[in-house]
């Protein structure tokens, strides 16, 4: 039942670790998470995954060791080419110039087992391992998992997935609860990372959202902040790019390039460089940039809003053709009131009167009556006759649409500039709120009709397709030829570039963003749509290489702000305590910027008996241009020569090896750790 691999020997020049790190799941994001801590954080790591074929590609012959043992040579290949090219190994779990290509399924031990059970997880290491990440696919899984290992050890530190987030806190508060327990007197920063509850669904859904929005808003909202960076093109010749508050990152050579690809961590020279320093980026002419535009405070969750309001409004109880019969016979009779006036000489309101009861047939003939009057009396009788199936059309409709208020809208006839999103899994009900929260018009596509985000699609009042999004007339039905982008995020990345490929032969200029896992798949992928439409924007992300690195962070300890993608490679957002972090403390805001690693974005200035754990909480205080310490407060727009200081708490941007590298320099820096 049981596979073992053996893992490498300590590299020289490593720090020893701490102890090893368990990773149990079932699909990409388990083996995305291994090769995280491992390769970038050179932890030694287990992985469980379930005996037999991948449950979401049954048809592919490899089994769920053999993908991951392929993703971690894959992985170990573009790191020893990266260690020969820069000709050092440094401290960021690579294995140097060694050559073995094969290194990266040694450095992980493989086990199988259908289950986490007592046995399987002791046999694992449980009781001397220093945390453990639970991200099956199935949440009553991660629980049950989750309370066995906190038995067998208290001191474990538990990283969960769970799509439930009102449960999630409370499985929260009570395996945090059983960990101070076990542990009397634990240091509450200790007992705070000991469980964390993260969802990928809720990582990922931001990014993917802005990228059907304007394709280049990259937004991290978290405790209480709101960081806006945005993509910005070349410069001109002669013309200066406003750097904003700084520039984040340079884009790939090949941005402009319609044959080029979106840059990954294997692109060599051509690979998007996160955090440049001033002189790269003066140097990198002809490439776009990445610039943090903005840092403020985040307006209050608000929920969702419906697309008609509570109810069945009017709008979604008459048609647009019913809607225009009835303004036509409104018009007919103002100009029947209008034309009595100009006939006789009765008053206004006895005209009307007169019009209404012919109209409703209610009035004697007009005998000897003038011939004006009693034409306006006929022509009022032809024009009561039309009233009737009106009042009788819009009866039925009004009484069909009650009927079906609680189920799903149809989309609407003229309905334009809207968001098509393929997929109502975990990922596009995620997706869906972020869009109805932005108050973006979006039709939904999906082939299963009780999957987990109809319910919510029907409460929202969204218009919903149903059916296989690959047959003819399913993406014209939701309006296709008439959107402003499509978000393709179906489970299986086929169908995904299959719908792409229609949508974009009915309007080439649509912008389109796929979901797809295999990254040498979307490097061909998007260097073909490029070629083919290098007017329209292509994106192409993986759910799992966004939401790996918030849960590696995690297992360490700490939680980050957000993640945001630079093309294919990964930017962190995190808030950390200075103390402890030689790089950091006693350094100033300009000795502590590490090119390529990370860079101090704010402080938090308050003392720590003071803080409040939401920035957004903090006074905003205003530096006055000098390298003075703040009082107190929040401060982002930051002096150079300001000092920092342990009691201090910074917001920073890092690449995932640069915060790799604070938390291992923060570890062997403080004892006991």
């Amino acid at each position: 039942m049981l596979g073992f691999v053996p893992p490498l020997p300590q590299q020289p020049g490593r720090p020893p670790s701490s102890g090893h790190m368990i990773v149990c799941g079932d699909d990409a994001l388990a083996r995305r998470l291994a090769v995280e801590l491992r390769f970038i954080y050179g932890e030694r790591v287990t992985l469980l995954l379930p005996p037999g074929r991948d449950a979401n590609n049954p048809e592919t012959p490899l089994t769920q060791r053999g993908r991951a043992a392929a993703l971690f040579g894959r992985m170990s290949a573009a790191m020893n080419r990266a260690g020969n090219g820069s000709g050092a190994t440094g401290g960021n779990g690579s294995t140097g110039g060694s050559g073995d290509t094969n290194a990266g399924v040694e450095a992980v031990r493989i086990m199988e087992a259908p289950e986490p059970s007592d046995d399987v997880l002791e046999e694992a290491g449980i009781d001397r391992a220093a945390a453990l990440a639970l991200v099956y696919d199935d949440d009553e899984r991660n629980i049950r998992a989750a309370l066995t290992a906190r038995r067998l050890n208290p001191r474990l530190r538990l990283v969960i997935r769970l799509y439930n987030r009102k449960l999630g806190q409370h499985l929260e508060a009570l395996l945090d609860q059983a960990a101070a327990v076990a542990m009397p007197g634990i240091d509450p920063a200790l007992l705070d990372a000991s469980t964390t509850v993260l969802s990928d669904a809720d990582t990922a859904a931001p990014a993917l959202a802005a990228t059907a929005l304007t394709g280049s808003s990259k937004i991290i909202q978290a405790e209480g902040l709101l960081l806006r960076a945005v993509e910005r093109p070349p410069p001109r010749p002669g013309e200066h790019a406003d750097p904003g508050l700084c520039t984040l990152a340079l884009l790939s050579s090949t941005t402009n390039d319609p044959a080029g690809a979106e840059g990954s961590d294997s692109s060599g020279d051509e690979a998007p460089q996160l955090l440049p320093d001033e002189r790269a980026v003066a140097d990198a002419t002809g490439r776009g940039t990445v610039v943090l535009e903005a840092i403020s405070r985040a307006d209050p969750a608000r929920p969702a809003t419906r697309m008609g309001g509570r109810g069945a409004p009017l709008a979604q109880i008459f048609s647009r053709r019913l809607r225009w019969s009835a303004l036509g016979f409104a018009l007919a009779a103002v100009a029947l009131v209008i034309a009595s006036l100009l006939t006789t000489e009765d008053t206004a309101l006895h005209s009307a009167y007169l019009t209404v009861l012919d109209l409703l047939g209610m009035n004697d003939p007009a005998e000897g009556a003038s011939p004006a009057r009693q034409i306006i009396q006929i022509l009022s009788g032809i024009a009561g006759l039309l009233l009737l199936p009106l009042l009788i059309a819009a009866v039925l409709e009004a009484f069909g649409t009650l009927r079906t208020a609680s189920s799903l809208r149809r989309p609407p006839r003229g309905l334009g500039g809207h968001v098509v999103l393929l997929g109502l899994g975990k990922i596009g009900t995620r997706v869906l709120v972020r869009l109805r929260e932005l108050d973006i018009p979006v039709v939904v596509v999906e082939e299963d009709p009780e999957a987990r985000g109809i319910p919510l699609a029907r409460s929202l009042h969204v218009p919903t397709v149903i059916g296989d999004v690959t047959q003819e007339g399913v993406l014209e039905a939701a309006k296709i030829y008439r959107a402003r982008a499509l978000l393709a995020l179906t489970s299986i990345d086929t169908t995904n570039l299959e719908a792409a490929l229609y949508a974009r032969s009915v309007k080439p200029d649509l912008r389109v963003a796929l979901r797809l896992y295999d990254d040498e798949f979307a490097t061909a992928v998007y260097r073909t749509l490029r070629t083919a439409h290098p007017g329209a924007l292509t994106r192409s992300r993986s759910v799992s290489h966004l939401a790996a690195p918030s849960f590696a962070v995690a297992m360490m300890g700490r939680q980050i702000l957000g993640a945001v993608p630079v093309e294919r490679k990964v930017m962190l957002f995190a808030a950390l305590e200075v103390a402890g972090h030689p790089q950091l403390e006693g350094h100033t805001v300009e000795q502590a910027f590490r090119a390529g690693a990370w860079r101090v974005l704010a402080i938090d200035a308050t003392p720590p008996a003071d803080r409040n754990p939401d920035l957004a909480a903090l006074p905003p205080f205003d530096p006055e241009g000098d390298a003075t310490p703040p009082p107190s407060g929040l401060v982002w727009d930051l002096h150079p020569g300001y000092v920092l200081r342990a009691q201090d708490r910074v917001v920073i941007a890092a690449t995932r090896r640069g915060l790799a590298e604070l938390l291992r320099r923060q570890r062997s820096a403080v004892p006991g750790r």
